[in-house]
Parts: structure tokens; sequence; C-alpha cells
């Protein structure tokens, strides 16, 4: 007597495809949605590939042009703003009491702003130089060493304007390969201290900073 095997049930099997497909487009979506930035806290290994993905191209670009070590630009915008894009910004309360102090007279100056810098400016200009912006993380005050807008160091420009501050400002350290130097700069104006002991906000600020840009260096 002949048998009849049964058929095999296509159902169950365009429910498993359907399932794995689903699962890839949200594996997918996640990793996409990090590497974008859209990740509040991006680890190091999501951070370097936002970093790439979102700003490697123009930042090869434009190292070249100002001859700056492109492992340090990618290393300082991981350390900086994670990679993300957009980048975000921060308010620096201290800075703003500072910069107040230099209008109303009080002090000759903050870094190179002098009053004459800020005679026309109100209180929400003040504010937005007090704040840092773009894949740099630069603050506002920093535009008026190079003559721009706040909207140049934070929309499309922003990565060529930061990498022509960083030429302008230490880029001879970085030439001289000063980079524990280079990283305490762009954190505190000041070069790594002698005693060995960083005064950057977070202790292991220039460390990170080194370690990101080995990693880096040895990309292909």
């Amino acid at each position: 007597m002949r048998t009849t095997q049964p058929r095999p049930q296509r159902w169950r099997w365009t429910v498993a495809g359907l399932a794995v497909l689903l699962l890839a487009a949200l594996l997918t979506s996640e990793v996409n949605r990090r590497i974008d930035g859209q990740w509040n806290r991006p680890g190091e290994w999501w951070g370097m590939q936002a970093t790439q993905k979102n700003y490697g191209a123009e930042v090869h670009k434009w190292s070249a042009h100002y001859n700056v070590p492109f492992p340090y630009l990618m290393a300082l915008i991981q350390l900086e703003s994670g990679g993300r894009k957009p980048a975000g910004k921060r308010f620096e309360a201290h800075v703003f009491e500072r910069l107040v102090e230099v209008k109303r007279g009080d002090r000759s100056h903050y870094e190179h702003v002098t009053q004459a810098d800020l005679q026309e400016a109100d209180e929400e200009a003040l504010r937005n130089l007090a704040t840092s912006w773009g894949p740099f993380q630069l603050m506002g005050y920093k535009c008026i060493l190079l003559d721009l807008q706040i909207r140049d160091i934070r929309g499309q420009d922003a990565v060529r304007a930061g990498i022509e501050w960083i030429h302008l400002t230490y880029g001879d350290a970085l030439r001289d390969k000063k980079f524990q130097d280079a990283f305490h700069l762009h954190n505190t104006g000041k070069p790594f201290p002698k005693s060995g002991k960083p005064s950057t906000f977070h202790p292991d600020y220039v460390e990170k900073g080194l370690r990101f840009m080995e990693a880096y260096d040895q990309k292909p």
C-alpha cells in the first residue's frame, strides 16, 4: 500500500522567514539609531562607528587642507560629542559669568575676548557665546577669533570651522606630535601640566583621547 508523505506546511516557513526578516530589520534599525547618535550615551565602539559614519569623509578632507592629523580630529569628535549628528550643545554657566564680567568692565578679558568684542552683545548673545557647539564642542566665543558667526560652528560648516580654529590655536603642537598637550589645550586652553595632574573636566579626558586616537590610527 502506497503511503503519501504530508506536504510541507509552507505557511510555517513563510512565518519563520518573515520573523527573521523582521528581526534583521530591527537590528539594523538599532545599529543605525546608535550610530546616528540618537543613543544618549554611546559606548566607545558605537562612538567610533558614529564618528566614522557622520564625520569621517569631511574630516579627512579638511585635515589634509589644514595639515592637522586625522586620527586626532576623529578622536576629539568622539571624545567631545560621541560622533552624534547633530552634535548638540552645552551651556557653561561659569563662562557666561566671566563674559558678563568682561562686558561690564569688571574683568579686562576672558582668553582673547575683550569688552570691545561684547559691546553689542545682549544676554541671549552672551549665552550663545558661553555655549559649546558642533562636533568639536567649540565654545561660541571662539567665533570671535575666527571672525565667524555661531551658526558657522553649529551648522553645515562646523567641521571645517572647527578644524580651522584648531589649526590657528594649537595646530603647531599637533604638528610637533604633542598630542597630550593638544587634548588638554582643547579642553582647558592650557598644555598638559608638568605635575602630571590634568585640570580637564573629566580626569581621564586626555587618557581616553589618546586611546581613541590610537584606535583611529590603526584603522585602514
